[in-house]
């Protein structure tokens, strides 16, 4: 169903209007799959240029982009509507390459065959792959955050249940925030569950809540809210105000599902006590959880297999050298800031020698790194009334998220340089 809609009384040259009309499926494509809305600007006038268009100006945000635009000496204006975001970094790759290898001067019907294939191409990964990787990072969450081998356990178990009715509910195409609720209180109350029965088989549970968060913590919206820190800093407003808008109504609707288990369960918000391990063994399990979670996500996003694999790489260099600054006794905000600016400038400079978008790689890693255990423990202090921990913690989490986003621009910064 096209949903394009000429707003210009006199219309320009049929070859004009099917360029323009290819030219807007181009750019609501790259931003449906995630794209900045940056960087979709970029592509979007490399493109007008190949295609015959002199003069443009682009409006985008999350539901739609307008594109107005001279071709032949003749102004027009078309519009596009998005519908619900997605995450498709493989598309995005697809797109980038697009961009870059069509020639001047070909037909836009070529060029719509292509972006017709491109959108309709399969996931590189099945429902059950996909389910595991999120099991695996949900576990690698669980051990980073500090619990034992049965929260690991049950985080995993819990992340992939979750994850499981998060397709399903998404394939009915219902609301994204009503969805995002119900897998918090599957994942969670799996967790819960799992722990129960844990503890009457004899198993001990000590980092209950921790465990309890780190089974949703799959579920933060890190592609809408690095894509919307990256767009503030490029001043693209209003894409970034929206993207921003639809992560934290996500991150509210999780909050909202975990709080509702966290109080039918009764689970106290501690820390679990400090694991007795060799740091040398601490450091390389670490490294392989970061991996673990990083390539994790990096397939929840449909990323390429060269894709998850850098992005599994950068999270181990620079996780591992986030907590090992952190246990130096480095202050996390700084810590944040030294790990992203380590993945920013090790995607950029990747980028530029494979085929292989910065928001492929970046994402995964830095996602990892977002302290969703504060974010949580924010909105279950509030609910609980405890004002002072909650306000403590939605500081941690503003000064972290802050200092991720300021890494990643200094990284553009020094590598444009």
């Amino acid at each position: 169903m096209r949903n394009e809609t000429p707003v210009m009384a006199d219309g320009p040259a049929e070859q004009a209007v099917d360029a323009l009309e290819v030219l807007t499926r181009f750019g609501a494509s790259a931003l449906r799959a995630g794209n900045t809305a940056a960087r979709t600007r970029e592509l979007i006038e490399e493109m007008a240029l190949k295609l015959g268009f002199r003069e443009l100006a682009a409006s985008l945000s999350l539901d739609s982009i307008t594109i107005n635009a001279r071709h032949s000496g003749q102004w027009t204006a078309m519009m596009r509507m998005l519908g619900p975001p997605g995450i498709n970094a493989r598309r995005i790759a697809e797109l980038e390459q697009l961009a870059k290898t069509i020639e001047p001067g070909t037909a836009p019907r070529d060029i719509a065959a292509r972006l017709e294939g491109i959108d309709k191409a399969p996931p590189l990964y099945s429902r059950a792959q996909i389910a595991l990787a999120i099991a695996l990072a949900s576990g690698s969450f669980a051990f980073l955050n500090g619990v034992g081998v049965p929260e690991i356990l049950a985080a995993a178990a819990g992340g992939g249940i979750g994850q499981v009715l998060r397709w399903s509910l998404a394939h009915r195409q219902l609301n994204q925030y009503g969805v995002a609720a119900l897998t918090a209180v599957t994942a969670s109350g799996s967790y819960v569950l799992l722990a129960l029965l844990a503890e009457a088989c004899g198993v001990g549970i000590v980092g209950h809540s921790t465990g309890l968060i780190a089974s949703v913590l799959f579920l933060i919206p890190g592609f809408p809210l690095i894509a919307a820190l990256f767009d503030l800093l490029q001043y693209q407003t209003v894409a970034a105000l929206s993207r921003l808008a639809y992560g934290l109504m996500i991150l509210l609707a999780v909050a909202f599902g975990l709080s509702f288990v966290i109080g039918v369960a009764g689970v106290e918000m501690s820390r679990p006590p400090a694991g007795e391990l060799p740091y040398v063994v601490k450091l390389t399990l670490r490294a392989i959880a970061s991996f673990i979670a990083a390539c994790g996500f990096a397939v929840s996003f449909n990323s390429p297999g060269r894709a998850v694999l850098a992005s599994g790489i950068l999270a181990l260099a620079a996780n591992d050298m986030r907590l090992v600054l952190i246990d130096a006794g480095l202050n996390l905000a700084p810590a944040a800031f030294l790990a992203a600016l380590l993945i920013g400038v090790l995607a950029l400079v990747l980028s530029r020698h494979v085929n292989m978008p910065p928001m492929a790689t970046i994402v995964a890693p830095i996602v990892i790194m977002i302290p969703g255990v504060y974010a949580f423990q924010m909105f279950a202090h509030f609910n609980q009334g405890r004002v002072i921990e909650a306000l403590q913690a939605s500081a941690l989490l503003c000064f972290v998220v802050g200092a991720l986003a300021i890494g990643l621009a200094t990284a553009r910064l020094l590598v444009r340089r």
